[in-house]
C-alpha cells in the first residue's frame, strides 16, 4: 500500500500506435495529474512487468515526471547517435514529433524524488522508459535487474516476403553511457513487498 503522500504510476507494455498511442500517453499524464498535490513527498513510478511494445507513449506519458529535457539515445554502430526527448508535451526522436498529448501537465514541484520500480519483466521499451530515467536529478531505482533488451530492431523483408529483424542499435542514457544488456537498479531488492518498502523509506528520508 502507497500512502496518501506518494504519487503512484504505475506503466505497462503497450503495443498500440496512432489514436490508441496517443490515448495511452494521455491516461498516464490523466493518472499524474489525478494525485499530484502540493505535500507530496515524491513518486513512485512502477515499471515492474513492463515487457514493451511503444516506448514513445510511454515517454511521453511520464513526460511530466520525466521533465522536459533529453531523456536517452540510440546509439549506432556507424557512429550515428539518435536523440529522445520530451518537450511541449511530445516524446521526439531527432526533435520529430512521435506521440503528443493534447493538454500536457506540468507537476506542482517539477524537481520531485522520484523512485523507479523494476523487475527482470522489464524489457525492450519498458527498458528504454526505465533508462530515461537514468541521469535524473533525485531519483533512484529499486528491484532487481532488467531483461537485457535494450536495443532498438530493425526488420528487413526478404525475397521470399519473410522479415528479418535485426538489432541495429544500441539504448544509452542522457549521458551516453550504453546498455544493450540488463540495466541494473541503483538497489537491489528481493520480492515485490520489499521493493515498494526500500522505495518508500527512500522517498521518506530527510
Amino acid at each position: 500500500t502507497v500512502p496518501l503522500n506518494v504519487g503512484y504510476v504505475r506503466v505497462g507494455s503497450f503495443g498500440g500506435s496512432g489514436s490508441a498511442a496517443t490515448a495511452f500517453a494521455e491516461s498516464i499524464q490523466q493518472a499524474i495529474r489525478a494525485q499530484d498535490r502540493a505535500d507530496l513527498i515524491g513518486w513512485i513510478v512502477d515499471l515492474r512487468g513492463n515487457g514493451g511494445g511503444n516506448m514513445w507513449p510511454m515517454i511521453a506519458g511520464l513526460g511530466p515526471i520525466l521533465g522536459e529535457t533529453l531523456l536517452g539515445h540510440f546509439v549506432h554502430p556507424t557512429g550515428t547517435i539518435d536523440a529522445w526527448r520530451y518537450q511541449n508535451g511530445a516524446s521526439t526522436l531527432n526533435g520529430i514529433d512521435l506521440v503528443r498529448v493534447a493538454a500536457p501537465y506540468t507537476l506542482i514541484n517539477p524537481g520531485s524524488r522520484v523512485a523507479v520500480l523494476v523487475d527482470n519483466g522489464v524489457a525492450s521499451s519498458g527498458e528504454a522508459t526505465f533508462i530515461a530515467f537514468r541521469g535524473r536529478p533525485a531519483t533512484r531505482s529499486f528491484g532487481a535487474s532488467t531483461c537485457g533488451a535494450s536495443t532498438a530492431n530493425q526488420g528487413f523483408g526478404l525475397s521470399n516476403g519473410a522479415t528479418l529483424i535485426l538489432t541495429t542499435s544500441l539504448m544509452a542514457d542522457r549521458a551516453l553511457t550504453q546498455y544493450g544488456n540488463a540495466v541494473v537498479p541503483d538497489e537491489a531488492t528481493v520480492g515485490p513487498a520489499e521493493t515498494v518498502q526500500k522505495a518508500l523509506v527512500w522517498l521518506s528520508t530527510p
